[in-house]
């Protein structure tokens, strides 16, 4: 990890899965709508964003992003095959896999457990926390349906509860979240304790007990609340990096919408580095 110091911004590893999805053309167009306002909001923070698309290069250029790193995003994408946490190869929605970029996420959550980077998984990110931690998952939710709509717009409004205080600074309880997941966890991976939890008691968030590893279920990225939800998360992730952010460091939504046209054409398999301090 490297070292913070004033003189420059911290490095954020964004690591998603794919550039290109031919055979899913509107599910690439909404990653890259939530990859997009991630890197916006990170960089109206004054992070400098490395984007990797872990499915399109070796597990060792992923980890040497992750190397380089002062924190990690691990994004949203296509179930964690099941043969990393012994589960069912059959199952309903199971879809497409990815095992490599499986492979090198998993990779990622154990090299940053080592060096005590900070971790923050979104969605599948955190069911990739949760394997790499030894956990396993429910391939298949019985109340998917309040988790993940069917047509044009997967995301389902939710509401959450803290489990303790842990994200109480980061999460606001009294707003709806985004969720598109029909997956969860089940066996918690070493280490975890739940955070937060659905109004069906699915969990919706997870920490680590003494390492810098917090993974979100729902979308906190989603750009129609990436404005309010993300940025605090993004902050707590500075703040565990070494660096207090400064009093009135606010996301701007100008701001994100000119990063965003900065760096929307940016994301390439071999983890280029996005400046969006330009667009400050």
């Amino acid at each position: 990890m490297s070292s913070p110091h004033a003189a420059a911004p911290l490095t954020l590893a964004l690591l998603h899965l794919r550039t290109n999805r031919p055979h899913a053309p509107r599910f690439q167009e909404r990653l890259d709508a939530l990859n997009a306002a991630t890197t916006a909001v990170a960089g109206s923070l004054g992070w400098r964003v490395t984007v990797v698309a872990s499915a399109e290069v070796e597990v060792d250029e992923t980890l040497a992003a992750v190397d380089r790193a002062d924190a990690v995003v691990l994004m949203g994408g296509e179930d964690v095959h099941p043969s990393f946490y012994e589960g069912a190869t059959e199952y309903p929605g199971s879809g497409v896999h990815e095992p490599a970029a499986d492979r090198a996420h998993i990779a990622a959550v154990r090299r940053c457990l080592t060096s005590g980077t900070p971790v923050l998984g979104i969605c599948r990110g955190l069911q990739v926390l949760n394997v790499a931690l030894g956990g396993a998952l429910v391939p298949h939710l019985e109340t998917g349906h309040t988790h993940r709509a069917e047509g044009d717009d997967p995301f389902v409004r939710n509401r959450v509860a803290l489990a303790d205080d842990t994200l109480a600074s980061s999460v606001d309880v009294s707003e709806d979240v985004r969720c598109s997941h029909h997956q969860a966890v089940d066996r918690l991976g070493d280490g975890l304790r739940v955070a937060a939890y659905g109004v069906d008691g699915v969990v919706e968030a997870v920490v680590h007990d003494s390492a810098p590893i917090t993974g979100i279920q729902w979308h906190p990225e989603h750009p129609a609340v990436a404005e309010r939800q993300l940025a605090p998360l993004l902050r707590r992730l500075a703040e565990q990096a070494g660096v207090p952010q400064r009093p009135g460091q606010e996301y701007s939504a100008s701001t994100a919408r000119a990063a965003s046209a900065t760096t929307t054409s940016s994301y390439s398999a071999s983890g280029s580095l996005v400046d969006v301090n330009t667009a400050r």
